[in-house]
């Protein structure tokens, strides 16, 4: 299995993970419409109002990607009593699979963001909102109830938007309380003390919040690698991912493992909620059994999908899933290389260092035979390249019944295994001019042959390479297979 089929099985087990959300929800307001005149009493456009549309956002937005990515979220916020309060509880409420404690506390006002969009260039944005500390009621409610749910779940995202909810006192609660339950808190960061997040399991700071916490430059891969651990060294931080906007991501880890990821988006069209989009799949990840590792890559890919939708979006296990998946049939597409192009490949590895083994066959309906053979082959060397007979080349050799899989249904399947890294095709009835051209450190075929008799052998031998007989699976053969299946 390639890293990313194995990836994109763990997308799979975010279904039903249990998650606790505890942050600033919000009311995401959007305004469409059009714009086809200037004010006359200003030097401002006239909106045409078409459409309206509101979602949760904030902490909400997270519990949207949560949902959408299959997990179980509980969800603890606050809002006013008012009409936006009672917006997003009814938003929520639509959630069958969130379990919302959403505390009403009178007088304060539910912060509401709104966007004003003509096609799709945004004009204006107004917030309305209070930023002022709970009331003690309100407090004493909160946390009481998010601490009862810690051991219910299997991770814990604190969604810090600066409004209130998550105060010193609480963020030292739950985060402590998370520790002692033996939970991992993932926190989407606000200000610029993180030492009151000091116990987290991971921070998730963009490039400019990474640089007001550590007041750090932080222009290029070495800068943010020693700004992370900055923050790691002097705010007890377990793992630091930086979001790098068009620069992808990187995760550094308390055991200084260091993982950039190039960002993955193909096309930009809002950015916006997508902080919460990586938070979201982080947890849930996380709480799923995935390493930081792997659940950084899964970020990484939903970040990219979400910023290729418009308005604050969510990402759905199945856009992750299918975008896995996509990604692994264009690595496959590139494996399968013609010969000028595996020249230069073979090139770059050798510069690297890296040892290249060479085996090759028709490898007509792959069996257990085949996959033995390449398992021992690229146990030989750093890259392995497989020479494939044509389906001109297995004709003259075996017949005009065969192959019964063309050439490229037979490169495809190879360059999905792991242990292939190049698949190239040749004509000839014998790979020796392609092992020339290639110049392996290692030539293996299977022991039914003897070293005498493989092809290439002295070529291999003659530069310094050596030639390695590959145990053979018995009672495993194509020819076989194939008569089995005519009786």
């Amino acid at each position: 299995m390639t890293d990313l089929s194995a990836l994109a099985a763990r997308v799979h087990a975010l279904k039903q993970v249990p998650i606790l959300c505890i942050g600033d929800v919000m009311l995401d307001q959007f305004v469409y419409g059009d714009v086809e005149r200037i004010s006359p009493e200003a030097p401002i456009p006239v909106l045409r109002v078409r459409r309206e549309t509101a979602m949760l956002g904030g902490a909400g937005n997270v519990v949207r990607n949560l949902v959408a990515l299959g997990a179980s979220p509980h969800f603890v916020s606050l809002v006013g009593d008012d009409m936006a309060g009672r917006e997003v509880s009814r938003l929520v409420g639509q959630h069958a699979e969130v379990d919302p404690l959403l505390i009403v506390e009178s007088g304060r006002q539910t912060t509401i963001k709104t966007r004003f969009s003509a096609g799709s260039q945004q004009l204006l944005r107004a917030d309305r909102e209070t930023a002022t500390a709970l009331s003690e009621q309100s407090l004493a409610t909160l946390l009481s109830g998010a601490l009862k749910l810690l051991p219910k779940v299997g991770a814990i995202v604190l969604s810090d938007y600066g409004k209130g909810v998550l105060s010193k006192a609480v963020i030292r609660e739950m985060i402590d309380g998370a520790r002692e339950a033996g939970r991992s808190v993932v926190v989407d960061p606000k200000g610029n003390d993180y030492s009151i997040y000091a116990g987290a399991t991971l921070v998730t700071p963009n490039r400019k919040e990474l640089h007001e916490a550590t007041g750090l430059p932080v222009g290029d891969d070495v800068e943010i690698v020693a700004a992370a651990r900055r923050l790691i060294a002097d705010c007890a931080i377990a793992n630091v991912l930086v979001t790098r906007s068009q620069d992808g991501m990187t995760l550094v880890t308390s055991e200084g493992d260091v993982h950039h990821l190039p960002a993955e988006a193909r096309e930009v069209f809002d950015v916006s909620g997508a902080g919460d989009t990586v938070v979201a799949a982080m947890a849930a990840a996380i709480a799923s059994g995935s390493s930081l590792a792997e659940a950084a890559k899964l970020a990484n890919v939903a970040a990219g999908i979400v910023v290729g939708k418009v308005g604050t979006a969510v990402v759905y296990a199945s856009d992750l899933a299918a975008s896995l998946h996509q990604a692994e049939s264009n690595i496959v597409e590139s494996k399968v290389a013609a010969l000028a192009a595996a020249i230069d490949q073979v090139a770059r590895w050798r510069h690297k260092g890296q040892k290249v083994g060479f085996t090759n066959g028709c490898f007509d309906l792959l069996h257990p035979g085949h996959v033995s053979l390449l398992s021992q082959a690229r146990a030989q060397c750093d890259r392995l390249v497989v020479g494939l007979n044509s389906d001109q080349s297995v004709k003259r050799l075996k017949g005009d019944s065969r192959p019964v899989q063309s050439e490229t249904s037979r490169a495809t399947v190879l360059a999905s295994l792991a242990s292939v890294d190049l698949v190239v095709v040749f004509d000839e009835e014998t790979p020796y001019e392609l092992i020339a051209a290639l110049h392996p450190d290692v030539l293996v075929k299977g022991a039914d042959y003897t070293v005498d008799q493989v092809v290439g052998a002295d070529l291999v031998q003659g530069w310094g390479g050596k030639v390695v007989l590959a145990t053979l699976a018995e009672g495993h053969s194509t020819t076989a297979t194939i008569a089995r299946m005519a009786r």
